[in-house]
């Protein structure tokens, strides 16, 4: 039944940002690799279905990065993100009322971290997997099925390939096959939120500043991007009530940019769309088990949450790191039991504990009630107030433990 069968050490599902972060890791620390995704990867901005939201490198994810060959390849086009900037919208007007600055120079030398665009990092690191003679990345086909021993997985893909792993990664979203096929349930929280993602320009430079306004339905974030046509250019990040999202989406230009801009609380003057209005549905995901036999989950596959403090990819690749680190401790034991537990206990509680704090963070960003909002606002001016418990939050919020 399994005559000409594939064998490599990993087989990782799922061709998004995560899953071909992965593939570069796992191949540059010399493990054989196969990657495949049901849908081709788009690698520009003109093309239709063309992923235009930004994610946020925050300073641990780039060791990783330099490890897996990436770094070299993504700081040309990286933008710093010197500073997070939170203001407070909430009062009768959208006007700032709480402006606080959380300068990544007061816990180091770095950047919190650095944003690129989610079509970018797909171009470069499909570039990446090509220069590795030990990963094969196969597009057009996916994960149907698997059986798994206690030495090994066997997947069937799509067009009929067989393979034996001694580790399958499901890298391959919320809705998970691989996590499917491992019986692994996962515990959903609906928050009754959309995000409008899209990209502005602006008069004001944004001087590598990433500001989130709160004032009802979730944070309006800009991340800074480099110059479009010559001005200032940011990405967008809009939650909102899942049907003001929707009207949002499908407003004329001009209504659109009239309604940005007063949510903004115009911190950076009129705000011009340059891009697509892309939604997508905010919730709340975590696997009850990170792990199954042979099987590691990893990114959305085991775990989402809102986009807040660019937690989500970041949080994908510790659970990366985490992985790699102890297979390359034990290479002999990549994908055993022991591997695999291991990888569950350190991630879970960590991915468990973040998955509240956004939830927190999130809450307290929808309030609509005044008193909630004023009370939202006296918090930001409390926890900047203190200095050394606004640097542990900034080191926490960059994964520190504390």
């Amino acid at each position: 039944m399994f005559q000409n069968m594939i064998k490599t050490d990993i087989f990782i599902s799922g061709g998004g940002v995560a899953g071909l972060t992965a593939a570069a890791a796992f191949g540059a620390a010399g493990f054989s690799v196969l990657i495949a995704d049901p849908m081709p990867p788009i690698t520009d901005d003109t093309t239709d279905g063309a992923d235009l939201r930004t994610t946020a490198f925050l300073q641990p994810a780039r060791d990783f990065l330099i490890a897996a060959g990436l770094w070299e390849r993504l700081a040309p086009f990286a933008t710093p993100l010197q500073i997070m900037r939170i203001v407070d919208a909430g009062g009768k007007t959208p006007e700032p009322r709480v402006t606080r600055d959380f300068d990544a120079a007061d816990i180091g030398e770095l950047p919190f971290g650095w944003n690129l665009s989610n079509w970018l990092l797909r171009r470069e690191m499909v570039a990446r997997l090509d220069e590795l003679p030990n990963v094969e990345f196969r597009t057009g086909v996916g994960f149907v099925s698997m059986l798994t021993r206690t030495n090994e997985a066997r997947v069937t893909l799509t067009d009929g390939t067989r393979i034996s792993a001694k580790l399958v990664v499901g890298a391959d979203g919320r809705g998970s096959p691989v996590r499917q096929a491992a019986g692994i349930n996962v515990k959903t929280k609906r928050f009754g939120q959309k995000a409008v993602t899209f990209a502005v320009t602006h008069n004001a430079p944004h001087e590598n500043v990433s500001t989130e306004v709160h004032r009802t339905g979730g944070p309006f974030t800009l991340v800074p991007l480099p110059d479009h046509e010559g001005k200032p250019c940011s990405a967008v990040v809009w939650m909102e009530d899942g049907p003001e999202a929707a009207r949002l989406a499908a407003l004329p230009v001009d209504d659109f940019n009239k309604e940005a801009t007063r949510r903004s609380a115009e911190v950076y003057g009129p705000l011009t769309l340059v891009s697509r209005r892309m939604v997508w549905p905010i919730i709340s995901q975590i696997a009850d088990k990170l792990s199954a036999e042979r099987v590691a989950l990893v990114a959305e596959a085991a775990h989402v949450v809102p986009p807040i403090g660019a937690q989500g990819l970041n949080m994908s690749l510790a659970d990366m790191a985490c992985l790699l680190d102890l297979a390359t401790a034990n290479p002999d034991g990549l994908g055993n039991a022991d591997m695999l537990k291991k990888y569950h206990r350190t991630r879970h509680t960590d991915i468990t504990l973040r998955a509240k704090g956004v939830d927190i963070l999130n809450r307290a960003s929808q309030a609509e009630n005044p008193l909630l909002r004023d009370l939202r606002a006296k918090g930001v001016e409390a926890l900047y107030g203190v200095a050394p418990l606004r640097k542990t939050l900034m080191k926490m919020g960059l994964g520190a433990k504390g």
